[in-house]
C-alpha cells in the first residue's frame, strides 16, 4: 500500500471555515481528518502540503514512525502550525490504518474503556449571541433568553454546558473577546467591576434555567491577566461552576490562580506536545488537562494523556468543530482511562449536517462512540463542494 494523493478541501461553515485533509492509496482507500486555519493557524493547508507531498509513494501504516519523521524535520521550530500540520497528517493515515484492518482507530490503541461518553454544550449562547441567523436559532437578547437557553439545555438532556462572558451593554448582551483583539480590552486585559456584575447575571440566569443539577462550566480564555484571572474566579463562586477554564502560557500564574480559586481550574487547550504540558502538570497548575486533538495529533494526545495520569490529572479534549473532528476526540475519550467530560459544540451552522455521512448520536446527554472503521466518519464531499468558504 503506498499513499498516491494529498488533497484539501474546505466547506463553509457559517461564520468560519471547515478544512479537510484527504489522503488516498494507490488501491483506493481514503484517510481523511479535519483541521482549522483559523485561532492563529493562517497558512496551514499550505505546511501540511509541504510536509505531506514528500510522503506520496510511502507505505502510510507506520504511523508512529511517520509522525516522528516529521517532528524531527522540523526541530527548529516546534509546536504552533507546525505541529496541527503533523497532527492532521497522523490523523488522516490513523484513519486509513484502521480501515485497512477493518477497525475503529480505538482498537489500534488496545479498545475502548468506553463507549459512551458524556459531552457537555459548548458556547452555549456565545454563538447565538452573534451568529443567530447562520444558526437558525432565535437571538439570545438577554438574561431571561439565557434562562431559557439553559432550560433547552436541560430539556434536551445534556447534563454540562459552558458558556463564554456576554457583557450586557443596557440594551443587549454582546461578546467579549479582548484576549483574542476582537473587541476593546487589550492589550491590558483588566477585569472591570461592570463586565463582573453581568458576569454574574449571566451566570445566575444558567442556573435558574438549567437548575442545580446542571455541570456549569465558564470559559473564560486569555481575556485577562492573573489579577483579572482570580477576579472572576471568586466572582463566581456562588454558581458551584464545575470549573473554571483558563487559558495562560505561565505555569506559575496558573498554578497561583487554582490554590486560590474556589472552584476547580481547567487549562491547556492551546498547548502543543509533551515537553510544553509538562512544566504546567509539574507545577500542579491545572485541576483538568485540555487536550486538542486536532492539534496535537491523536499519537501525541494519547501520550499527553497517559503523562497527565502520573500527575493524578484527568483530561478532556478541547472540540469546537465539525462532527469528523467530534468523531476524533471521541476515540480519544473512549481509549484514555483518565477522561473527565468531552466539549462538543451543539449550535454550529444550519448546513454542518450535509457536510457529513453521518452525525453525533447523542442519548441522554452522551456521545456514543462511532464503531465503524476508521474514525467511523466520512466527509460527504459533494455536500463541501457546494458549500464553498467564504472570503
Amino acid at each position: 500500500m503506498k499513499i498516491a494523493r494529498i488533497e484539501d478541501l474546505h466547506a463553509d461553515a457559517g461564520w468560519r471555515t471547515f478544512s479537510f485533509l484527504k489522503i488516498t492509496t494507490d488501491d483506493g482507500l481514503v484517510g481523511w481528518s479535519e483541521y482549522t486555519e483559523a485561532d492563529g493557524s493562517k497558512g496551514l493547508t499550505a505546511i501540511i502540503h509541504g510536509m505531506a507531498e514528500p510522503l506520496i509513494g510511502a507505505d502510510p501504516r507506520p504511523t508512529q514512525t511517520i509522525a516522528s519523521t516529521l517532528w524531527q524535520r522540523q526541530i527548529q521550530a516546534p509546536a504552533g502550525v507546525n505541529q496541527r500540520a503533523i497532527a492532521a497528517i497522523e490523523n488522516a493515515l490513523l484513519d486509513i490504518k484502521a480501515k485497512a484492518l477493518g477497525v475503529p482507530v480505538y482498537e489500534l490503541f488496545g479498545g475502548p474503556v468506553r463507549t459512551r461518553v458524556p459531552v457537555y454544550w459548548s458556547h452555549c449562547g456565545s454563538y447565538r449571541v452573534r451568529n443567530h441567523a447562520l444558526v437558525g436559532s432565535a437571538p439570545l437578547r438577554n438574561f431571561d433568553d439565557i434562562a431559557a437557553l439553559g432550560a433547552e439545555v436541560k430539556r434536551k438532556g445534556f447534563k454540562g454546558l459552558k458558556t463564554n462572558i456576554l457583557p450586557w451593554d443596557g440594551e443587549k448582551l454582546t461578546n467579549f473577546q479582548p484576549g483574542f483583539g476582537r473587541t476593546p480590552g487589550y492589550p491590558e486585559l483588566n477585569a472591570d467591576r461592570g463586565m463582573i456584575k453581568s458576569l454574574q447575571r449571566q451566570l445566575q440566569a444558567f442556573r435558574d434555567g438549567a437548575g442545580p443539577e446542571m455541570n456549569l462550566h465558564l470559559d473564560i480564555n486569555y481575556h485577562f491577566k492573573t489579577e483579572g484571572n482570580l477576579a472572576i474566579a471568586r466572582a463566581v463562586e456562588p454558581y458551584d461552576l464545575t470549573w473554571l477554564e483558563i487559558d495562560t502560557w505561565d505555569p506559575g500564574s496558573l498554578a497561583y490562580i487554582r490554590r486560590h480559586a474556589p472552584c476547580p481550574i481547567a487549562s491547556l487547550e492551546s498547548v502543543c506536545g509533551r515537553r510544553a504540558f509538562r512544566p504546567f502538570l509539574d507545577a500542579y497548575s491545572t485541576d483538568v488537562a485540555i487536550i486538542d486533538v486536532i492539534w496535537n495529533g491523536f499519537l501525541e494526545s494519547v501520550k499527553i494523556a497517559a503523562m497527565a495520569e502520573a500527575y493524578e490529572v484527568n483530561v478532556a479534549p478541547h472540540n469546537y468543530y465539525g462532527h469528523l473532528c467530534s468523531a476524533v476526540s471521541a476515540h480519544f475519550c473512549a481509549v484514555v482511562p483518565n477522561f473527565r467530560v468531552m466539549e462538543i459544540d451543539i449550535d454550529s451552522a444550519a448546513h454542518r449536517d450535509e457536510l457529513f455521512t453521518n452525525v453525533p448520536v447523542i442519548e441522554n446527554g452522551e456521545l456514543i462512540i462511532p464503531s465503524g472503521p476508521g474514525w467511523g466518519v466520512e466527509v460527504n464531499e459533494a455536500a463541501v463542494r457546494a458549500h464553498p468558504p467564504k472570503r
